[in-house]
């Protein structure tokens, strides 16, 4: 019995002992918010770098956080990310310096709560995050809590040019005319002189010049949301704005003055000749749109910081800036379309960190990281019932590392196995027979997306499929493959081939046959063969897009992104929100598939 009693002693002392050291683990969790880290969970397609650039920290701060994660991070970890201050580029010496911090939303968390802990208002976290909502306020996403800003006072004593005091008051919901003129003692007639916008009615959110009649301290004190009304901000309907005409400004490099015609010059001018086509076609529908057309010059920004100087009344009152082409004219033009509240679309790159912090952002062209972990996504849901094959042809040209690692890595995660097989010329047909399954369809990825890797395995694979109906043969492959279908086009077909890509035009629908009309009509030319994708196309795409936007949503129609419906000819648009205070990237995938009886289909993969 004593032996027993001590064993049962001695157990429960360790049992205290590890919920002691569990509840210090948690403790550490939970308290390095807003202290030393923060924790982020990682999305599909980010990178330690997106990650790191979303933040403002350096690679090597997280590494050291986060031991292993400079090998390899996977969507759904979460990563510990060092908590500091980040100030944000004042745009004029007069404009302060915004400062921030970020907080993880924790289980059972509110606003009203995360507005009380921090001290500061839900009105400037909502500021601070454009893109939170009741949808994105949840467990494990990360916002920003902008930090030493004063909170907006109801009333503020303004000291005159001439030594004068006048009180600015903010009028508040569901005030009056009446009660004003009795708070303040004044009078509707002084009121309306001191403030002529009266004349139109008085609103809530109106700043009001009042004479000073009464003691500072008998000031009227803001009073303070309730719990219910600080949460429900997060599912205010935000209205449309709409406008009458459509004011777009174009910053392109066309080079006009410059002798010479180079491949970009080529790409831009056929851009802006598909745009023009969009406006065109708008007009038809009974919408105008005005075009600010700018030449911001191939090499260097000094043309485009000029443009955006000598022109800054007029580019900061239209409804979209289109444009840029280097990294640095586009962050020059992103801070400009920032400090102006105007939406803007970076038609070409993928390079560029800025819609990671910038709301006004949008980015059309899909960096590779998320193009990668979109289409092993698309992959994996496509195949997942097949006996998949990675097939090393051996070539030291096109070679698809990243993403078939990428696949891998999304194939494993789902629990769906895999073949690795490599190509040996005199034994290819035995040996990827027996990597083939009766029993399920087959599909066979080469690891290379070079039109020599598929030489060399094409015509045996369509021999199997032709000779062997028990083996169900299917072939996945890289957007690069829609350049060799003058090569593989019928091997394409019977092999029953998907690819994955950002764009794709059916030559064949009459609306890709009605564009080519009306732009040899137009310019007397065809677009450039040589270009994939066509750079008229994707004008042409970008501007029936965003102008059917506005015209429809209004120039704040990034509320109502998932209502947009364009069905493209070349490049489809699926914008996300890349966190709760960035922009928005374009994370549309097409599955284009090649069917035995030789049609071909398109379809999005959101």
């Amino acid at each position: 019995m004593k032996r027993i009693s001590l064993f049962t002693l001695l157990w429960a002392l360790c049992l205290i002992a590890i919920k002691g050291i569990a509840q210090d683990n948690r403790t550490a969790v939970n308290g390095d918010q807003n202290k030393d880290v923060f924790y982020h969970t990682v999305e599909r397609g980010q990178t330690l770098y997106s990650i790191a650039k979303m933040y403002d920290v350096t690679l090597e701060e997280i590494v050291k956080l986060n031991t292993g994660s400079d090998e390899a991070i996977r969507a759904g970890e979460k990563l510990k990310i060092p908590q500091k201050k980040s100030p944000v580029k004042a745009e004029t010496a007069t404009e302060p310096v915004e400062e921030y911090i970020f907080h993880t939303i924790q289980t059972r968390e509110t606003l009203y709560g995360v507005s009380k802990q921090y001290g500061v208002s839900g009105e400037n976290i909502l500021e601070a995050n454009s893109g939170l909502s009741l949808e994105t306020f949840s467990i494990g996403r990360t916002i920003r809590i902008p930090t030493g800003k004063k909170e907006k006072q109801t009333a503020e004593i303004i000291e005159t040019d001439r030594g004068a005091k006048e009180i600015y008051y903010r009028v508040p919901a569901k005030e009056t005319l009446y009660n004003i003129c009795r708070t303040f003692k004044t009078s509707e007639k002084e009121l309306l002189k001191l403030n002529p916008e009266l004349a139109g009615g008085l609103h809530t959110g109106m700043t009001l010049r009042i004479p000073m009649r009464i003691d500072e301290k008998d000031l009227p004190k803001e009073i303070e949301k309730n719990e219910n009304e600080v949460n429900s901000m997060l599912d205010v309907k935000k209205e449309i704005k709409p406008v009458k005409a459509t004011k777009i400004a174009i910053l392109l490099p066309y080079d006009a003055d410059s002798p010479g015609t180079t491949d970009l010059k080529k790409r831009v001018v056929e851009y802006y000749e598909g745009l023009l086509l969009a406006v065109d076609s708008m007009r038809n529908m009974g919408h105008t749109t005005e075009l600010f057309v700018y030449d911001i010059g191939e090499q260097g920004t000094a043309r485009t910081a000029k443009i955006l100087q000598e022109k800054r009344l007029e580019l900061s009152n239209v409804n979209l800036i289109i444009g840029g082409v280097s990294t640095e004219q586009i962050s020059m033009i992103a801070e400009f379309a920032k400090l102006n509240k105007v939406n803007y679309v970076i038609p070409f790159s993928s390079k560029t960190d800025d819609v990671l912090s910038n709301q006004y952002v949008f980015q059309v062209n899909t960096p590779p990281a998320y193009l990668y972990a979109n289409a092993a996504f698309a992959g994996a849901n496509l195949f997942f019932k097949h006996n998949i094959i990675f097939l090393d042809t051996r070539e030291t040209e096109e070679n698809q590392t990243e993403f078939i690692k990428q696949f891998k890595q999304e194939l494993t995660d789902g629990n769906i196995k895999y073949i690795d097989a490599v190509y040996h010329s005199d034994k290819f047909m035995s040996e990827i027979l027996a990597s083939l399954s009766t029993t399920r369809p087959n599909m066979i990825m080469p690891v290379s997306s070079s039109v020599e890797a598929l030489t060399k395995i094409k015509t045996i694979l369509r021999s199997i499929a032709q000779t062997k109906p028990e083996y169900k043969i299917t072939l996945f492959g890289y957007p690069l493959w829609q350049t060799y279908s003058k090569e593989c086009l019928d091997d394409f077909h019977a092999l029953d081939t998907h690819i994955y890509s950002l764009f794709y035009a059916d030559n064949t629908s009459t609306n890709v046959k009605l564009f080519y009309d009306k732009f040899k009509n137009w310019y007397s030319k065809s677009p450039q063969s040589i270009f994939t994708p066509k750079y008229a196309m994707l004008g042409f795409d970008t501007g029936m897009f965003f102008l059917g936007a506005i015209q429809t949503y209004g120039v704040n129609f990034e509320n109502n992104l998932s209502k947009i419906k364009y069905r493209s000819l070349q490049t489809g648009f699926n914008f996300e929100r890349v966190n709760n205070w960035g922009g928005f990237m374009n994370t549309n995938v097409y599955i284009i598939h090649y069917n035995k009886n030789f049609t071909i289909t398109r379809s999005d993969f959101k």
